[in-house]
């Protein structure tokens, strides 16, 4: 991947808009900071750019290496390259978590991995992770705490090798020396090249990870971009200085609210 850009996308979610507009560009090798108060759009873009079926693009296009991908399915978006760890991983009962790591890894390439070669790959990264890899045998994410279901997002990431990771609040109930270890692997992916998006409502990650950008979300538009200081501002400062000084309008436009069911099936096809 050489550039991701959003251009001005209007999405909306059971008939609420919630992105107006938005555009952003992400080029090869950035770790973009997404900040923004809750509720004005960060998970929606992240979802909107892994097409997610549940969010409506009314108009606007994703270009990914200057190739609309806008209609797009996930799966073949994730062929492309993307991958996204969700904010809250869906349990999926009677799906072994060892046969799905293979047949995601499958999808990605022309010959299929073998055993010797998945067994290797998978026990490093659980390993990386900081699981068990008996975890392997049971079902996805079922019965598994926050904590290890962020770290079995994590390890996907490692089996699958993209070019763009979008990450939801991956930080989300994980302990001190898990986020380290988390941390460790997102610093170790971007000197191996990958992108990162990154949404997060904690200062220690982004402390351990040093975003080169920072992009804040207000109102379903990208209001205001930077470099790691703006991120550092604002887990200071907070928001308000954006109207103070910028003139943005931090007050959310309250429309019907939102009510997006779980659905594993979906969440699991976006990988």
């Amino acid at each position: 991947m050489e550039e991701l850009e959003v251009k001005n996308i209007v999405a909306e979610a059971e008939g609420n808009q919630i992105l107006n507009g938005c555009s952003l560009k992400v080029k090869s090798g950035d770790c973009l900071a997404l900040l923004g108060p809750n509720g004005h759009g960060k998970s929606t873009l992240l979802n909107v750019l892994m097409g997610d079926p549940r969010y409506v693009v009314k108009s606007g296009s994703i270009l990914l290496d200057k190739t609309d991908i806008t209609k797009l399915t996930p799966d073949l978006r994730s062929q492309k390259g993307l991958f996204m760890a969700f904010q809250n991983p869906p349990d999926v009962p009677g799906v072994v978590t060892m046969d799905f790591f293979r047949a995601s890894i499958n999808a990605h390439q022309k010959q299929p991995i073998s055993l010797l070669n998945f067994y290797k790959s998978t026990t490093t990264a659980y390993k990386e992770v900081g699981l068990d890899s008996d975890m392997a045998s049971r079902h996805l994410n079922e019965g598994y705490s926050g904590g290890e279901k962020k770290r079995n997002e994590i390890l996907q990431m490692l089996l699958l090798k993209p070019s763009i990771a979008l990450l939801d609040e991956i930080d989300s109930g994980l302990d001190v020396d898990a986020l380290t270890q988390i941390a460790g692997i997102i610093n170790e992916l971007k000197k191996q090249g990958t992108t990162f998006i990154i949404v997060s409502h904690y200062d220690r990650l982004y402390d351990l990870i040093n975003p080169n950008r920072t992009a804040v979300i207000v109102n379903g538009k990208i209001a205001l971009e930077g470099d790691s200081s703006l991120a550092k501002r604002i887990s200071k400062e907070g928001y308000s200085f954006l109207e103070r000084e910028y003139g943005i309008d931090i007050k959310k436009n309250e429309k019907k609210p939102v009510s997006i069911g779980a659905c594993a099936a979906k969440q699991v096809a976006i990988k």
